[in-house]
């Protein structure tokens, strides 16, 4: 049976389709594997564990069930849903993973991470994730009200667009993986095979490493349709999910 990854499903109640459409796969295709990872932003955003959102709630109820059909799931949070905590994940019945973490599938350690911290060409951004990934920020983030927690998840969510338009063309270079962070990342590590989301340009590269053959598999979004890698004693297989 295979492992799955997916990654930037950004589920939120504006996008009822996609939540469907994760919420079918949790029961079909999830229930054949030997686990699956869930490589951050499954939501567009995360507030608290105290949010009684309908979409977190029934996500839940999914990934419960999924690992009552004994499969287990993994998460790692991304850089729109950090503050998942140890709330969520019990009663989702998810384990949580450090990002990077390191993981054996079909006998080969593989290095996973959410992807953001490999943009480093994006200053602002990793300022901010500097910030927000404070242990006193978030404590002081999560002690506030939950209505103005909400707001500000808005006003940020209104900040990355205006940030995104104003980058233009320079977008497609500072949002994407600095090559010289992926070399260091792998090169630090010693391990051959990296899997990420974040960029939401899917697909399978080929790199070289101080003489290592090694390869950077970027996962997909789950907008316009759904994304998985399928890794089996096949190899790995990256797939795209119709909606319909």
């Amino acid at each position: 049976m295979p492992t799955l990854f997916i990654s930037d499903l950004h589920l939120d109640a504006e996008r009822p389709q996609v939540t469907g459409r994760f919420l079918r796969f949790l029961r079909e295709e999830a229930r054949e594997a030997d686990a699956l990872y869930i490589l951050g932003d499954l939501f567009e955003a995360w507030v608290g564990d105290d949010d009684p959102a309908d979409t977190g709630e029934a996500v839940a109820d999914g990934l419960r069930e999924l690992a009552g059909a004994g499969v287990p799931a993994f998460f790692m949070r991304g850089n729109r849903d950090f503050l998942i905590g140890a709330d969520y994940a019990r009663r989702a019945r998810l384990t949580l993973l450090p990002d990077p973490a390191v993981v054996v599938v079909e006998g080969r350690p593989v290095l996973l991470m959410h992807g953001d911290t490999l943009c480093t060409g994006d200053s602002a951004y990793q300022a901010f994730r500097a910030q927000t990934r404070n242990p006193q920020w978030q404590a002081q983030f999560l002690s506030r009200p939950l209505a103005a927690r909400l707001a500000f998840a808005q006003q940020a969510r209104e900040a990355s667009r205006a940030h995104q338009a104003g980058l233009q063309e320079r977008m497609e270079t500072i949002t994407d993986v600095a090559p010289e962070a992926v070399q260091a990342t792998l090169a630090l590590f010693g391990i051959d095979t990296l899997v990420h989301g974040h960029t939401h340009r899917p697909a399978i590269h080929g790199i070289d490493v101080d003489g290592r053959a090694c390869r950077r598999i970027v996962l997909g979004d789950w907008y316009e349709q759904g994304s998985v890698l399928r890794v089996d004693a096949g190899g790995y297989d990256l797939q795209t999910l119709p909606f319909a």
